[in-house]
C-alpha cells in the first residue's frame, strides 16, 4: 500500500471528491475514516448507517451463518472478531466458532485443548495453529472454551491443498482414506464468478476467458479444495449442534462478494439465512468514496485501515519469495 497521508489531507480529498455520494448514502458521521490499526468501522452498505458490535449482533440473530471476512493478521479484523463473537452470544448463546485457520485433520488435537487436556503451546504445536495464533485469534478460542462453544477446525489438511496445486485433483488418489472421508464428496465444485475473480487476482486476462495454464488450474483446484471443505465443516457442524448459530472465520478472498465458501454454502443449502460481512481499507488506493466501490462485497461492511507495505525495495522482496517457495519446495507430495 501507499505510505498514509495526513489525515486531515485524507478528510479534505474525501469532501471534494465524495460529497455527493456522502450525501447520498450517509452522514459524515457514518464515515468517519479510522484511526488506528484497531479501528474497525461498521457500515450497512445500502443506508450507509454506522452500526456498533452489539448492534450488528442484534440484527444478526436469527441469521443461521455468520461469516466474518479478515484480512490475515490485521488488529482491526482480529478485535472485531472478539467483540462480534461476545455481541452475539449475548443474543443467541447456542453459537459455534468456526475458522479457517485451523485444519481439519488437527480436529482431535484442537478439541483436547478445549477439554483442558494440553496447554496452549502443546495446541499450537500439536494442531499446527497459525504462527499469529497468540496475537489473533487466542481471545475467540478462549472465549469458546470459557462458554463450553464448539469449535471447528473448518479448513482443508495444508498438505493435501499444497499437493493438489502441485500436482493437480488426481493428487486425492493418494491420501489416507480417513483424509479423503473427511473432505467432500465434490471438493473441486466451482463458481463461474468465482473463477472470474481468481483469474483477475492472478493476473490473467479477462478477455481470455479466464484460461488459466495448468500450474494455475491446479493452483485454482487447491483454493476450490479449501472453499469447498470449508462449505462442507460448516453444515456439518450445523448438523452436529442443531438450531447453534455459527460464526466463521475467514480469509476475505473466500467470502467477499458472497463467493467463494459462501457461494458453495449456498449451492449446498439454499435454506440457510447467510450473512457476509467483509473489511474494506480506508483510505482507498484512489481518489473514489470507499462505501460506493465496495457496496457489493459484503451484507456488511467494516473498514479499517490499509496495511503496510511489506517491502520497499524490490530486490528483497524478490529474496522472501524466493525463500518462501523454496520452504514449500521441499515438501514432498509422493
Amino acid at each position: 500500500m501507499k505510505p498514509l497521508a495526513p489525515a486531515l489531507l485524507l478528510s479534505t480529498l474525501f469532501v471534494l471528491n465524495g460529497c455527493t455520494a456522502m450525501s447520498r448514502f450517509s452522514s459524515p458521521k457514518a464515515l468517519t475514516m479510522p484511526q488506528t490499526q484497531y479501528d474497525a468501522r461498521i457500515v450497512e452498505p445500502e443506508s450507509g448507517a454506522a452500526l456498533t458490535p452489539e448492534q450488528l449482533a442484534r440484527r444478526l440473530a436469527e441469521t443461521d451463518v455468520v461469516i466474518l471476512g479478515e484480512y490475515h493478521g490485521h488488529h482491526g479484523s482480529h478485535l472485531l472478531q472478539s467483540r462480534l463473537q461476545t455481541a452475539l452470544y449475548r443474543q443467541q448463546p447456542r453459537q459455534i466458532l468456526s475458522m479457517e485457520q485451523f485444519n481439519l485433520d488437527h480436529q482431535p488435537e484442537l478439541d483436547r485443548y478445549l477439554r483442558g487436556e494440553t496447554g496452549e503451546t502443546e495446541m499450537i504445536e500439536d494442531a499446527a495453529a497459525w504462527d499469529n495464533y497468540r496475537g489473533s485469534y487466542r481471545p475467540v478460542v478462549e472465549f469458546a472454551r470459557q462458554q463450553n462453544l464448539p469449535v471447528i477446525a473448518a479448513n482443508a489438511p495444508a498438505d493435501v491443498v499444497r499437493c493438489v496445486g502441485r500436482k493437480g485433483p488426481s493428487y486425492l488418489d493418494q491420501v489416507s482414506g480417513s483424509i479423503r472421508q473427511a473432505l467432500p464428496s465434490d471438493p473441486f465444485t466451482d463458481t463461474p464468478a468465482y473463477r472470474e475473480k481468481f483469474a483477475a487476482a492472478i493476473g490473467a486476462s479477462h478477455q481470455a476467458g479466464s484460461t488459466l495454464n495448468e500450474r494455475m488450474e491446479n493452483t485454482y483446484k487447491a483454493q476450490l479444495l479449501r472453499d469447498n471443505t470449508m462449505a462442507a465443516r460448516l453444515l456439518e457442524a450445523r448438523a452436529t449442534f442443531p438450531g447453534h448459530q455459527v460464526l466463521h472465520l475467514t480469509g476475505t478472498f473466500h467470502s467477499e462478494g458472497g463467493l467463494g465458501t459462501v457461494a458453495l454454502l449456498k449451492q449446498r443449502a439454499p435454506e440457510l439465512s447467510v450473512a457476509v460481512i467483509s473489511p474494506v481499507f480506508w483510505p482507498p488506493t484512489n481518489n473514489r468514496p470507499p462505501l460506493e466501490q465496495n457496496r457489493s462485497k459484503g451484507d456488511f461492511l467494516y473498514f479499517i485501515r490499509p496495511l503496510p507495505d511489506e517491502f520497499k525495495d524490490p530486490e528483497r522482496e524478490r529474496e522472501a519469495m524466493t525463500a518462501r517457495f523454496q520452504r514449500s519446495a521441499s515438501k514432498t507430495c509422493d
